[in-house]
């Protein structure tokens, strides 16, 4: 096992700092003085990790300068706070608390990629064999999904689950010959859900494969029994570490709380119970009208004791923002309908998952006993997590963790053909089985095509005003409001992430669900009545107003008041208790004087 590991560092090394050296000129070309933390998410996760190093509580999780004067609570997982405090508490002697927060933001996201190249190489070489480690590892570092979730500045937490993926479904496929590695999965994905509860389609994948191996066959028993144990008191544990005892009996459906413990606790012992029912020499039907019985009594528990979570996360989300904001959100919307928004990113991500599931399918045909297993077990995985995808396009980037065995598989087939025989058709498909799982070079396609199409099309095309949007998120454009003394702002959702990171202010809303009536306020205030924006205003004590014209939010919803602030504002006919700071920048700031 050593010597096989060791093997594997040569090609993570070229891998890894080919990637990388893209990463590195991909940000170069952009510019460095850019937008840093691209996403809303990146810049909110470094305010929370300043705000933990500070001295805010480990199970304290509220956002005090967020929904001002009221602070507003988040959902977050400080597992992943933890890691990239640790690198910033590093840097700090050697670069100063200010430009640590930047040097977290190469690091982290770096250190995070050389584990997922690792763990690529390690999928395929269990599955296809050494031959297959160089495609799995070059083919997954170089799809668009890895280049969007372990690029500079991206410090959310998605690509922490992406590697939790990956380590449950090595320690699966292993569990089919070592029933001891199913205690991995267990912890796995009991992890990745602690950290976001986006991971359900693993969770979801990972007991149905457990409980078909059962079925299938009863020598799997204490793999199973593993698995079942581990995930559950692994979720007991991780309520333990993010919550305080008070909140442990307090249900939430958008995050780590006894509704998922409860569910994991039930899974657990049903699972543990059915690898412990004499039925190993009846038929398999038997053993799956058991699994379907326990399954049924795990879901029904769960939907008894927590009725409200029957509408989904965001059941405490207010009405009025699901139809308003929820529904636009572009990860939030189907695969298909996201097509027309974000062609190159659903292309060049579809096309991977859609031929890693036919290859794992093939795979999975040709092969019998334990390696059929395997390949069962990816095509499970992908399978649902490809479904989910169709419905939320957000759950596609969770193909990328199990993409490198279907990567190696084919590119060893296609070449293995080529060597028999050459003819135009092998040496096709060679290009073809290593241009196929190229996400790059589609998105770039995709991206080539769709500037060339006639508008009429209906295909999106970045616009002059999104480009311009950018300004609005850089760290320049911050520097005179930075400089005036602490007050409390309105702006357009998309800014709050910003004012909070790159000043001391705070904010009535950035885009987090928990925080509805600062959600409600923010909305109202820009699209409403100018007089019911005034009373929000005087309601929070609020001393400023940020906007900056680029941003799509400033355009106003369809149904804004004749009179409302994004109006009124772009006509230049703001009312006197209004005065428009002057500033260099593109944030527009005015200060709101007494009437």
């Amino acid at each position: 096992m050593l010597d096989r590991q060791k093997h594997d560092l040569l090609p993570l090394a070229f891998v890894f700092l080919a990637a990388l050296a893209f990463i590195a000129v991909r940000a170069s070309y952009h510019g460095f003085d850019q937008v840093f933390f691209a996403d809303n998410d990146d810049a909110m996760r470094m305010v929370v990790v300043r705000d933990f190093l500070s001295g805010q509580n480990w199970f304290d999780h509220a956002q005090y300068r967020m929904n001002t004067p009221f602070g507003a609570a988040m959902h977050w997982s400080r597992l992943v706070d933890l890691p990239i405090a640790i690198v910033e508490l590093l840097a700090r002697p050697l670069v100063g608390a200010a430009q640590a927060e930047i040097v977290a933001g190469y690091v982290w996201p770096s250190i995070l990629l050389a584990v997922f190249i690792w763990l690529s190489g390690r999928l395929a070489r269990l599955l296809v064999g050494a031959e297959g480690v160089l495609p799995g590892m070059l083919l997954s570092a170089f799809s668009i999904i890895t280049f969007s979730e372990f690029n500079f500045g991206r410090v959310d937490h998605h690509s922490v689950q992406i590697i939790l993926t990956q380590v449950a479904a090595i320690a699966t496929i292993t569990a089919l010959r070592q029933p001891g590695a199913a205690i991995g999965a267990g912890v796995a994905v009991a992890t990745s859900l602690a950290i976001g509860i986006e991971t359900l389609p693993v969770v979801i994948a990972a007991v149905a494969i457990y409980g078909l191996v059962y079925v299938a066959s009863p020598i799997h028993a204490r793999a199973v029994r593993n698995f079942g144990l581990s995930f559950g008191l692994g979720t007991l544990l991780h309520l333990g570490i993010a919550l305080p005892p008070s909140l442990w009996f307090v249900p939430a459906c958008d995050a780590i709380s006894i509704v998922y413990v409860t569910a994991a606790l039930a899974v657990g012992l049903g699972l543990s119970g059915l690898s412990l029912l004499p039925l190993g020499t009846r038929p398999w039907s038997w053993r799956l009208g058991a699994a379907v019985i326990a399954g049924s009594a795990a879901s029904a528990l769960v939907l008894v004791l927590f009725p409200q979570c029957l509408a989904g996360p965001y059941a405490s989300v207010d009405p009025w923002l699901v139809q308003h904001w929820l529904a636009g959100v572009g990860e939030a919307k189907p695969l298909l309908a996201v097509l027309s928004e974000q062609p190159s990113y659903v292309v060049a991500a579809a096309i991977p998952t859609t031929l890693a599931l036919f290859v794992y399918a093939y795979a999975a045909w040709r092969t019998r006993g334990v390696e059929r297993g395997g390949w069962l077990v990816m095509l499970t995985f992908l399978a649902v997590i490809a479904a989910v995808a169709l419905l939320q396009v957000r759950g596609i980037r969770l193909s990328a963790a199990v993409l490198s065995p279907a990567c190696g598989y084919l590119v060893i087939a296609a070449r293995a053909r080529y060597l028999r025989r050459t003819t135009a058709l092998s040496v096709l498909g060679l290009i073809g089985s290593w241009l196929g799982f190229a996400g790059l070079l589609w998105a770039v396609l995709v991206q080539q095509v769709v500037l060339h199409l006639p508008a009429q099309t209906g295909a999106r095309v970045v616009t002059s005003a999104e480009v311009d949007s950018d300004a609005c998120l850089a760290p320049g454009a911050y520097v005179d409001l930075k400089g005036m003394p602490p007050e409390r702002i309105m702006t357009p959702i998309d800014l709050g992430a910003y004012v909070l990171l790159y000043t001391d202010h705070a904010v009535v809303a950035a885009p987090y669900h928990r925080n509805n009536q600062g959600l409600l306020d923010t909305f109202h205030f820009f699209n409403g009545p100018i007089g019911e924006a005034r009373a929000i205003l005087d309601a929070r004590g609020i001393s400023l107003v940020v906007t900056c014209d680029a941003l799509p939010e400033m355009s106003g919803l369809p149904d804004a008041a004749p009179d409302a602030f994004v109006h009124l504002a772009r006509a230049n006919a703001l009312p006197p208790w209004f005065s428009e700071v002057k500033h260099d920048g593109p944030l527009r700031i005015y200060a709101v004087l007494p009437q």
